[in-house]
């Protein structure tokens, strides 16, 4: 098979990945909690998982976005009491940020608006089509992440 033949799959693929991701961020959008934006749950989500500290700069890795778009997000979590934002004490240019105590309650009132609907989801496709998938989806992330 030449490369021009695996164009129409490949472009099946990722049209079928777009589409999936922006539905799939419709319903998010709906069932968070008002005024939580999806960006918001992300980091939350993170910061609770890590349990620790990080630089804006080392966010903005992870999510792979811009350190503007990530002070962004960071301004709006501040603002809203979720996360705290401090000099890092070993370099003045730097900020740290750590999920606050209201940013955990936040994330996990958002945790518990989702999971309805993300088990819904999974239970119509079936338990075994998504343990099916995952592989193949885990090694796409990881191939697109090293384009980067």
């Amino acid at each position: 098979m030449t490369e021009d033949s695996n164009n129409p799959l490949a472009v099946a693929l990722f049209s079928e990945l777009l589409t999936a991701d922006q539905l799939m961020r419709n319903r998010l959008s709906r069932v968070l909690p008002k005024g939580m934006e999806i960006s918001h749950f992300s980091v939350l989500n993170h910061l609770a998982f890590l349990q620790d500290e990080r630089s804006p700069a080392q966010l903005a890795d992870t999510f792979h976005v811009t350190r503007g778009a990530m002070t962004n997000t960071l301004n709006k979590l501040e603002w809203a009491g979720y996360v705290h934002i401090r000099p890092d004490w070993d370099d003045a240019r730097r900020k740290m940020v750590a999920i606050s105590p209201a940013g955990k309650q936040a994330r996990d009132q958002a945790v518990a608006a989702i999971t309805p609907m993300i088990n819904q989801v999974v239970g119509e496709l079936g338990a075994a089509k998504v343990r099916e998938v995952l592989p193949v989806l885990r090694d796409l992330r990881l191939r697109l992440e090293q384009v980067d």
